[in-house]
Protein backbone atom coordinates (compact mmCIF):
# COMPACT_ATOMS: atom_id res chain seq x y z
CA UNK A 1 0.00 0.00 0.00
CA UNK A 2 0.94 3.29 -0.72
CA UNK A 3 1.47 5.98 1.61
CA UNK A 4 1.73 9.72 0.95
CA UNK A 5 3.40 12.35 3.44
CA UNK A 6 5.59 15.70 3.90
CA UNK A 7 9.06 14.74 3.04
CA UNK A 8 11.36 14.63 6.31
CA UNK A 9 14.86 15.58 6.28
CA UNK A 10 16.27 12.21 6.59
CA UNK A 11 14.42 11.34 2.74
CA UNK A 12 17.59 13.30 1.45
CA UNK A 13 19.22 10.56 0.62
CA UNK A 14 16.64 8.68 -1.35
CA UNK A 15 15.54 12.00 -2.76
CA UNK A 16 18.73 12.36 -4.03
CA UNK A 17 19.29 8.81 -5.44
CA UNK A 18 15.67 8.97 -7.13
CA UNK A 19 17.06 12.62 -8.85
CA UNK A 20 20.68 11.61 -9.66
CA UNK A 21 18.77 8.67 -11.76
CA UNK A 22 17.46 11.14 -13.91
CA UNK A 23 20.68 13.67 -13.83
CA UNK A 24 23.07 10.77 -15.11
CA UNK A 25 20.67 8.79 -17.43
CA UNK A 26 18.31 11.21 -19.13
CA UNK A 27 17.19 14.80 -20.54
CA UNK A 28 14.35 14.67 -17.60
CA UNK A 29 16.24 17.19 -15.91
CA UNK A 30 18.73 19.90 -17.11
CA UNK A 31 21.03 19.24 -14.63
CA UNK A 32 24.34 17.44 -15.69
CA UNK A 33 26.23 16.28 -12.36
CA UNK A 34 25.04 13.81 -9.92
CA UNK A 35 24.41 15.16 -6.50
CA UNK A 36 25.70 14.54 -2.99
CA UNK A 37 23.56 14.84 -0.05
CA UNK A 38 25.56 18.04 0.89
CA UNK A 39 25.06 19.44 -2.47
CA UNK A 40 21.29 18.72 -2.65
CA UNK A 41 20.36 20.08 0.91
CA UNK A 42 19.78 23.74 -0.40
CA UNK A 43 17.12 22.43 -2.59
CA UNK A 44 15.87 20.60 0.44
CA UNK A 45 15.68 23.95 2.42
CA UNK A 46 13.53 25.48 0.20
CA UNK A 47 10.46 23.92 1.15
CA UNK A 48 8.60 25.99 3.64
CA UNK A 49 5.60 23.56 4.33
CA UNK A 50 3.30 27.13 2.49
CA UNK A 51 3.75 27.34 -1.29
CA UNK A 52 6.82 25.35 -1.73
CA UNK A 53 6.26 22.05 -0.53
CA UNK A 54 7.55 18.45 -0.94
CA UNK A 55 5.60 15.06 -0.72
CA UNK A 56 7.05 11.69 -0.95
CA UNK A 57 5.54 8.27 -2.02
CA UNK A 58 6.34 5.49 0.33
CA UNK A 59 5.75 1.27 -0.54
CA UNK A 60 6.34 0.18 3.08
CA UNK A 61 10.21 1.86 4.25
CA UNK A 62 10.74 2.47 0.39
CA UNK A 63 10.63 5.94 -0.85
CA UNK A 64 9.36 5.37 -4.79
CA UNK A 65 8.84 9.09 -5.67
CA UNK A 66 8.04 12.56 -5.02
CA UNK A 67 6.47 15.79 -5.98
CA UNK A 68 7.21 18.86 -5.27
CA UNK A 69 6.55 22.85 -5.74
CA UNK A 70 9.51 25.71 -6.02
CA UNK A 71 10.00 29.36 -6.32
CA UNK A 72 9.38 30.03 -10.34
CA UNK A 73 11.57 32.82 -9.94
CA UNK A 74 13.37 34.68 -7.39
CA UNK A 75 11.88 38.20 -7.62
CA UNK A 76 8.74 38.99 -5.67
CA UNK A 77 6.19 39.38 -7.95
CA UNK A 78 6.63 36.02 -9.23
CA UNK A 79 5.62 34.75 -5.19
CA UNK A 80 2.06 33.05 -6.16
CA UNK A 81 3.55 31.09 -9.20
CA UNK A 82 5.10 28.04 -8.72
CA UNK A 83 7.38 25.83 -10.61
CA UNK A 84 6.32 21.88 -10.23
CA UNK A 85 7.91 18.44 -10.63
CA UNK A 86 7.51 15.09 -9.72
CA UNK A 87 10.03 12.08 -10.12
CA UNK A 88 9.60 7.79 -9.74
CA UNK A 89 12.06 6.06 -8.92
CA UNK A 90 13.55 3.66 -11.75
CA UNK A 91 11.23 1.14 -12.92
CA UNK A 92 8.06 2.02 -10.71
CA UNK A 93 6.45 4.51 -13.50
CA UNK A 94 3.17 3.62 -14.69
CA UNK A 95 1.64 2.47 -11.70
CA UNK A 96 0.14 5.67 -10.23
CA UNK A 97 3.09 7.10 -8.29
CA UNK A 98 2.99 10.82 -10.25
CA UNK A 99 -0.73 10.95 -9.98
CA UNK A 100 -1.15 10.10 -6.08
CA UNK A 101 1.88 12.64 -5.45
CA UNK A 102 -0.17 15.32 -7.67
CA UNK A 103 -3.36 14.58 -6.08
CA UNK A 104 -1.63 15.84 -2.72
CA UNK A 105 0.54 18.38 -3.73
CA UNK A 106 -2.09 20.18 -5.84
CA UNK A 107 -4.67 19.58 -3.08
CA UNK A 108 -2.65 21.44 -0.52
CA UNK A 109 -1.97 24.18 -3.08
CA UNK A 110 -5.49 25.19 -3.49
CA UNK A 111 -5.05 26.32 0.57
CA UNK A 112 -2.11 28.59 -0.21
CA UNK A 113 -1.70 31.66 -2.32
CA UNK A 114 -0.94 29.72 -5.28
CA UNK A 115 -2.13 31.43 -8.38
CA UNK A 116 -0.33 29.54 -11.37
CA UNK A 117 1.92 26.03 -11.16
CA UNK A 118 4.46 25.76 -13.98
CA UNK A 119 6.24 22.79 -15.67
CA UNK A 120 9.17 22.89 -17.72
CA UNK A 121 9.04 19.29 -19.40
CA UNK A 122 12.32 18.60 -21.63
CA UNK A 123 10.84 16.70 -25.00
CA UNK A 124 10.22 14.38 -25.71
CA UNK A 125 8.37 12.94 -22.58
CA UNK A 126 5.12 11.87 -23.17
CA UNK A 127 4.04 10.45 -20.05
CA UNK A 128 4.75 13.39 -18.20
CA UNK A 129 3.06 15.31 -20.52
CA UNK A 130 0.34 12.73 -20.11
CA UNK A 131 0.45 13.22 -16.38
CA UNK A 132 0.28 17.06 -16.76
CA UNK A 133 -2.60 16.88 -18.79
CA UNK A 134 -4.66 14.83 -16.17
CA UNK A 135 -4.19 17.62 -13.94
CA UNK A 136 -5.38 20.18 -16.61
CA UNK A 137 -1.82 21.37 -17.29
CA UNK A 138 -1.95 23.34 -20.71
CA UNK A 139 0.86 24.33 -22.94
CA UNK A 140 1.72 27.62 -22.70
CA UNK A 141 5.49 27.79 -24.45
CA UNK A 142 7.72 25.92 -26.33
CA UNK A 143 11.60 26.71 -26.25
CA UNK A 144 13.14 24.96 -29.11
CA UNK A 145 16.96 23.75 -28.57
CA UNK A 146 16.66 25.80 -24.98
CA UNK A 147 19.15 22.99 -23.34
CA UNK A 148 22.07 20.77 -24.07
CA UNK A 149 23.07 17.13 -22.85
CA UNK A 150 23.97 14.18 -23.87
CA UNK A 151 25.87 16.50 -27.10
CA UNK A 152 22.70 17.18 -28.47
CA UNK A 153 20.13 19.81 -28.01
CA UNK A 154 16.22 19.21 -26.02
CA UNK A 155 13.30 21.11 -26.86
CA UNK A 156 11.16 21.85 -23.17
CA UNK A 157 7.29 22.74 -23.65
CA UNK A 158 6.09 24.91 -20.22
CA UNK A 159 2.87 23.95 -19.10
CA UNK A 160 0.57 25.85 -16.98
CA UNK A 161 -1.60 25.03 -14.22
CA UNK A 162 -4.56 27.81 -13.16
CA UNK A 163 -5.68 27.58 -9.72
Amino acid sequence: MMEVRAALSEDLGALTGIYNHYVINTHATFDVAPFTIETRTPWFTQFDGARHQCWVALEGSDLIGYACSMPLKPKAAYATSVEVSVYVKDGLGGRGTGHRLYDRLFAELTKQDVHRAYALIAQPNEPSMKLHRAFDFEEVARLNEVGRKFDRYWDVHWLERRF
